[in-house]
C-alpha cells in the first residue's frame, strides 16, 4: 500500500475556462508536470478526480471529457510525470441530457471517485491528500477523512477570500501552486 494524491483537474492541473469545451482550450499551468514528478519520485500514486457536468448540461459529450483526459495525461508524461488514473463525474441533478441527470455519488464533495480509486489501487488512505482550487475539493478530502490543499490557482484566491469564510471546512495548507503544494506534501514523509 502507498499513499495518494488526489488531484482536481480544472484549475488545479489545467486552467479553469469554465467548461473546457474543446481540445484546444486544454492549458496545462506551469509547474504541473514537475510537481506531478515530485509526487511521483515520492511514491504517491496521482490519480485525477474531477466534476464534468458539461457532460449532462449538454455543452460537450463524455468522448471530449475523455480525449482531453488523455492529452492531459500524455502532455504531463512526456514532461516526466506519471498520472496513474483519471476518475470523472459527468453526471449534474440538473441536467438536460437525461442519461447523465441524476444525483450520485461520485460528484464531489460526495467520495464516489475516490471510492473507484480504491477499487483499483492499493491505497494508503492515513498518508493520503486531495489537492484542487475549491471549498468543494476540501469538502471531499473531508469526507473520505483525508488532509486537503486550496491551490490558488483557478477558482482558488476567490474560494479563500471569498466562500471559504463562510463555510465549515479549511484546507491544511494553502499553495501558490500545484509544485507548492507537491513539496509541501512530500516535505512531510521522510
Amino acid at each position: 500500500m502507498k499513499p495518494a494524491v488526489f488531484l482536481d483537474r480544472d484549475g488545479t492541473i489545467c486552467e479553469q475556462m469554465g467548461y473546457i469545451n474543446h481540445a484546444s482550450r486544454l492549458v496545462i499551468l506551469p509547474g504541473v508536470p514537475e510537481a506531478i514528478r515530485v509526487l511521483n519520485e515520492k511514491g504517491f500514486y496521482v490519480i485525477v478526480v474531477s466534476n464534468q457536468s458539461g457532460v449532462a448540461r449538454g455543452y460537450f459529450p463524455e468522448s471530449l471529457v475523455q480525449d482531453i483526459n488523455k492529452i492531459m495525461v500524455q502532455s504531463v508524461l512526456r514532461q516526466g510525470g506519471r498520472i496513474d488514473a483519471v476518475y470523472y463525474c459527468p453526471h449534474h441533478p440538473h441536467g438536460i441530457v437525461k442519461k447523465y441527470a441524476k444525483r450520485c455519488e461520485c460528484r464531489k464533495p460526495d467520495i464516489g471517485l475516490i471510492n473507484q480509486a480504491l477499487k483499483r489501487f492499493p491505497i494508503d488512505m492515513g498518508g493520503s491528500w486531495v489537492v484542487g482550487d475549491t471549498c468543494s475539493d476540501l469538502e471531499m478530502a473531508r469526507n473520505a477523512g483525508l488532509k486537503g490543499v486550496l491551490v490558488k490557482t483557478g477558482y482558488g484566491l476567490g474560494e479563500l477570500q471569498y466562500v471559504m469564510p463562510g463555510r465549515q471546512v479549511k484546507p491544511d495548507y494553502v499553495a501558490h501552486d500545484l509544485l507548492d503544494a507537491a513539496r509541501y506534501i512530500t516535505s512531510r514523509y521522510p
